[in-house]
């Protein structure tokens, strides 16, 4: 996402010819999209996009436990990490 958003404004700063971004070549300016791709295609062959998401369901799941147990009024056990 910070690959993008570096893109998007480098492109912008180009085609305005503002800052530092007038002298580079558009090979620069369009090089943090082509770093998005590689950290997409990583992400997805390492599995990390995948795990990021499990981890999230699970922490929703614990949370969703913990706030109906309290709503029971049965003391939760805490999981340091």
């Amino acid at each position: 996402m910070y690959f993008l958003i570096a893109g998007l404004i480098l492109m912008l700063m180009k085609y305005l010819e503002f800052g530092f971004a007038t002298d580079l070549s558009w090979w620069w300016v369009l090089s943090p999209f082509a770093m998005a791709v590689l950290w997409w295609i990583w992400a997805d062959t390492t599995g990390y996009t995948r795990r990021k998401a499990m981890e999230k369901m699970d922490q929703k799941k614990q949370d969703r436990i913990d706030r109906q147990r309290e709503n029971l009024g049965i003391k939760t056990k805490r999981r340091s990490r």
